[in-house]
């Protein structure tokens, strides 16, 4: 599937997880210019857009405005693609947060060891990024900082870790490989 989605003032940019901790699936949402599109994402790549977008806002003095809600709509969420590729970046001019998604592409592994010895890596890049559906867009530093505060929350939200091991407790019973 390709597709490529470029939005210039985004309306929201938002997380969450639906399920129970354990079973949890987490999205990234976005609305713009009257569309929603739901990214279906791993709970890392929530905390790694997170952190780096905390790490962009040291740099910018605080902002007063009010904070948008960046909590996940739970309503009719469709999965448009599942997240593989992040960009982040900052628009000086613009004093924006640039954010591009790359969907998650899988190919066939027979195939794509034939294609890397017949071509060089850059092809093999344009290749995969011809065939991967991208959203691009610009956030304000309000809803990077509302996004990061909704992130900590769902990131947070999961299982309590094992004290002796950090894997999460299953509630049905937890054997620690450190507990021999």
């Amino acid at each position: 599937m390709s597709f490529l989605y470029e939005f210039d003032n985004a309306d929201a940019f938002r997380t969450g997880a639906v399920g129970e901790p354990g079973q949890r699936t987490f999205f990234i949402q976005i609305k713009a210019d009257g569309r929603v599109l739901n990214v279906k994402c791993e709970k890392q790549q929530v905390a790694a857009i997170s952190q780096h977008l905390r790490n962009l806002l040291k740099d910018l003095p605080e902002s007063r405005s009010m904070l948008p809600d960046a909590s996940l709509q739970h309503k009719d969420i469709e999965v448009d693609f599942v997240l593989g590729t992040i960009g982040l970046g900052y628009d000086r001019s613009g004093m924006r947060m640039f954010i591009q998604l790359d969907e998650l592409v899988i190919g066939d592994s027979d195939d794509s060891e034939t294609e890397m010895t017949a071509m060089d890596e850059d092809d093999a890049l344009d290749e995969d990024d011809a065939l991967a559906g991208r959203v691009r867009l610009f956030i304000s530093p309000e809803q990077a900082e509302s996004f990061c505060n909704a992130a900590d929350t769902s990131v947070a939200g999961g299982r309590e870790p094992c004290r002796w091991c950090g894997a999460p407790k299953d509630p049905r019973g937890h054997a620690c490989p450190r507990m021999n």
